[in-house]
């Protein structure tokens, strides 16, 4: 008897041994290409902040490090990846420790017999503690499909988390660039400004001459006012847009950059980058894999409705406390233990199951369709973003061609001035042409450039 109950022991320990040290964890999903990764040690972490003005490399990777947006889908990203590896621990032995304690109305006996002879102990106070060991052998796919399901969704909260990431290099390059044209509509009106002021010298040493007339000052003057609020109203546009810069970066204030803006337009080929948007977008990845998942999730509720196998143990001891009847060779502690088969067959659950069913059947539809509304708007941005792109390109070969007429246009009406064949007004009208010219130029530049961001993120591109 001593000798099974060593053995006991021994299968236990062994058994509970499994379940301390469970398998190691299975490779975690991969990170997308071109994104940063951060372990959850180093969650809290914060790169120190570049100084000086930033180039847009510059700008994406401190966005990418230090954006609090990013860090929380981070988190969610750990939780999703822990959730599975808990998923996962459900196939492996648990292993507890087990205390009681019992006072009865009448003595029990500390142990059932072994045998017709065998002598007994009587208490009312009888007290255990036992090590208990518990194994899934069977659980009719439960476990399976809880696996298989928490794996997908960590791997759609990878996808998540990269599309995330890539909404925020087209949120930073469109505001990276729409600074470098703001500052060129900035440098354009400053332009203007000294323009005017050096017509307005010219305009006085005529009027000196009596070759002009004195309303002639009072247009240039009410111009260069003109001017001058359009700059203050330029130099605060800039300054918001700079601050939000800092915003997208986890700065707290302004940011400056560096760069010039650029005429290069990506191809504008629908079919081509519908294609590419299919296979690269990580939002469709994710909501793919969470379909997949959702399905799963049916199998699992129909598995409540199974049967379930487990391998149980227990290996313990008994103590008889207060007043105890020993008979001649009994003892007042004994030890106790176990091994063998628990089937759990569910025979009523009052509906629960086929109502777990349903709405895991629902839910699996709901994602289905919102892949398909997702599929939907994934065509809808493509074509808006290749038309983007064809219009922005138009703009800026027209305004490229309006800048030189109204440059041209701006120096003839100064020579007719200066001459006296012409009038301030057609002088002044001409400035303020090429100055619209100008703006107009600049900021056709920056819709191509945020017009080519919004087609990579619309396909998934990284570059």
């Amino acid at each position: 008897m001593k000798t099974s109950l060593a053995f006991l022991a021994a299968l236990l320990l062994s058994i509970a041994a499994c379940a301390v040290s469970p398998p190691p964890e299975p490779p975690l999903p991969a990170a997308a290409p071109g994104s940063a990764t951060r372990g959850p040690a180093l969650a809290g972490s914060r790169p120190v902040a570049a100084k000086g003005p930033l180039t847009l490399e510059q700008c994406l990777e401190e966005a990418l490090a230090r954006n609090p947006g990013i860090a929380a889908l981070e988190h969610e990203r750990e939780a999703a990846r822990a959730r599975h590896a808990a998923a996962r621990a459900e196939r492996w032995p648990t292993a507890d420790v087990v205390l009681d304690y019992h006072r009865t109305l009448d003595d029990q006996r500390l142990l059932p017999p072994r045998g017709p002879t065998d002598p007994g102990t009587w208490a009312d106070d009888l007290a255990g503690a036992d090590l208990v060991v518990r194994l899934p052998l069977y659980t009719g796919g439960r476990l399976t499909s809880e696996i298989r399901a928490a794996d997908l969704l960590a791997r759609a909260a990878e996808h998540r988390l990269a599309r995330t990431r890539e909404e925020l290099v087209f949120d930073v390059t469109s505001l990276f660039v729409s600074i470098l044209a703001q500052e060129k509509v900035i440098e354009a009106v400053r332009f203007s400004r000294r323009a005017l002021q050096e017509h307005l010298k010219r305009v006085n040493d005529l009027i000196a001459h009596d070759r002009a007339a004195r309303v002639d000052k009072l247009h240039t003057q009410v111009r260069i006012a003109d001017v001058v609020q359009r700059l203050v109203t330029e130099e605060n546009r800039l300054e918001v847009q700079r601050r939000a810069l800092g915003n997208l970066l986890g700065r707290e204030g302004a940011v400056e950059v560096r760069g010039a803006l650029a005429e290069k337009a990506p191809c504008a080929d629908l079919r081509a980058n519908l294609t590419k948007a299919r296979k690269n977008r990580e939002d469709r990845r994710a909501a793919v894999q969470e379909v997949e998942a959702l399905r799963r999730r049916i199998e699992s509720a129909r598995s409540g409705g199974r049967p379930s196998v487990f391998l149980e143990g227990s290996y313990g001891g008994r103590w008889a406390e207060g007043g105890t009847n020993r008979m001649p060779g009994a003892a007042r502690a004994e030890d106790a233990g176990r091994v063998g088969v628990v089937v759990d067959i569910p025979l009523f659950r009052g509906g629960r199951v086929a109502g777990r069913v349903r709405e895991a059947r629902e839910r699996f539809l709901a994602a289905r369709e919102a892949l398909r509304a997702l599929d939907l708007r994934i065509r809808l941005e493509v074509e808006t973003a290749v038309l983007d792109v064809m219009a922005a390109r138009a703009r800026v070969a027209a305004t490229r061609e309006a800048v030189a007429q109204a440059k041209e246009s701006l120096r003839i009406e100064r020579e007719r001035y200066t001459v006296g064949k012409g009038s301030i007004t057609d002088v002044l009208d001409a400035q303020s042409a090429l100055l619209d010219s100008e703006t107009h130029h600049d900021l056709a530049l920056a819709a191509l450039g945020i017009a080519r961001a919004r087609l990579d993120l619309a396909t998934g591109e990284r570059r």
